[in-house]
């Protein structure tokens, strides 16, 4: 990423919150929850419905891969999303945009397909990990012809499957990947994490239990390894969560502005990485409250840094590392290197705008030390990566004049957000 990079889009001014923000915000479908339910309905042997789905970017490109394949998706009714599996075939033409899931669990899908499937996306794509995924399925007997994007799995209608050993340090989407496509591998699969720290576990854990509730057998008994046994995947009807994720600006909100924000229908129990929120930002001096209504977050006016380690949470940082700059203490975020991997290098992005704004920011090898300072307006680069912009746009709320360079990168995962965060500032 070069931090002198600039968007040609037009600047979008970022509200500024006049008084403590107090809202009830309906978030969208989850992310992580609606991409593996999509590809677990393909893989399956009847129809399956997603009840409450995300459309945004990411889950539309998932969606046109599948089709690609051979699978009927109708998306006509927003809420209720149907999928009938077909036989997977080639050839066939992936674009995987800038979608980690997509560029990391259709490859593995595609391996059971009948012909060839290239695999392409926006210029970011080719740079973000994939190689450990690619020789991975080699060794599980499919053929793929280039380690990065572009690539081409030459499908043959089966893959033999096995135990195989991965370094997914860069992205537990790697492991996830694998595990997703595995029951139909004819000898299932046994994946080993062989490297050090495994980021976003959140994310497996997800993973496993949706494998689970489809009626794949799954052991996960053994640190760092997934068994999964060969055997169908039930179709069937999948309750899609609000994206926790998504939650993040607007629950910072509440905090930095000594405000309230309400989001209906947060679960009480979730392997959404977002569940963590409620903790982290009680951390940073919020009140959170779990109740029949939903989760809701007050702030008092202050905002304490947070040390903290994200190694799981690692779609938070850029949120969190904005309302560090405005708090009343010096924050570190660690556990965190694995962003750099991610829709831009985060740390090396968020150290240069807050930076910018006149924040005091270190960028180290394992993440970010912040030391507040007052901040200043300016034009707040994005990158092409929507949790920047929802990062800018929290700093907005409290220092005047601050600008986001594309905001409509939000579409990948929230495609109302300035709408909808305007509505909240507005009242």
């Amino acid at each position: 990423m070069s931090v002198a990079a600039q968007s040609p889009r037009q600047p979008w001014s970022a509200p500024q919150a006049g008084r403590p923000v107090r809202a009830t915000i309906r978030l969208p479908g989850s992310k992580s929850m609606t991409a593996r339910a999509l590809v677990l309905a393909a893989l399956a042997d009847g129809p399956s419905t997603l009840r409450g789905p995300l459309r945004a970017r990411d889950t539309e490109l998932m969606v046109r891969g599948l089709r690609a394949l051979g699978t009927h998706v109708s998306t006509v009714d927003e809420r209720r999303w149907v999928v009938r599996p077909r036989a997977l075939r080639g050839p066939a033409e992936v674009d995987v945009g800038l979608a980690g899931t997509v560029m990391r669990f259709l490859p593995p899908v595609a391996g059971l397909a009948q012909g060839p499937v290239r695999f392409d996306g926006d210029p970011r794509a080719r740079e973000r990990p994939l190689r450990p995924l690619v020789e991975a399925l080699r060794r599980l007997g499919v053929r793929v012809d280039s380690d990065t994007l572009p690539l081409t799995v030459h499908g043959t209608g089966r893959v033999p499957g096995g135990e195989v050993a991965i370094d997914a340090s860069a992205s537990s989407q790697l492991v996830s990947g694998l595990l997703l496509a595995a029951p139909r591998f004819a000898g299932g699969v046994t994946v080993r994490h062989t490297g050090t720290r495994l980021p976003s576990r959140p994310h497996i854990s997800m993973t496993v239990q949706m494998l689970t509730a489809a009626g794949a057998a799954v052991d996960g008994s053994v640190a760092d390894t997934w068994t999964v046994q060969p055997g169908p995947v039930r179709g069937r009807a999948w309750d899609i969560e609000p994206d926790l994720s998504g939650a993040a600006p607007f629950l910072a909100a509440a905090l930095v502005t000594g405000g309230e924000v309400t989001v209906p229908g947060w679960p009480h129990v979730s392997t959404q990485a977002g569940d963590r929120l409620r903790h982290l930002l009680t951390g940073m001096g919020a009140t959170c409250t779990l109740s029949p209504r939903g989760l809701t977050v007050r702030g008092d006016g202050r905002v304490r840094g947070l040390h903290a380690d994200l190694s799981d949470v690692g779609e938070l940082v850029p949120v969190l590392a904005a309302v560090c700059a405005l708090a009343d203490s010096p924050s570190r975020l660690t556990g965190i290197a694995h962003i750099r991997g991610h829709e831009t290098d985060r740390l090396t992005a968020l150290a240069h705008e807050l930076t910018a704004l006149g924040a005091e920011v270190i960028d180290d090898a394992d993440g970010l030390t912040i030391r507040p300072r007052p901040l200043r307006g300016g034009v707040f680069q994005t990158y092409d990566d929507h949790r920047l912009a929802h990062a800018a746009a929290v700093i907005g709320l409290v220092v005047p004049g601050v600008q986001i360079s594309d905001v409509g990168c939000t579409a990948k995962t929230m495609p109302d957000f300035p709408a909808l965060w305007s509505s909240m500032v507005e009242g």
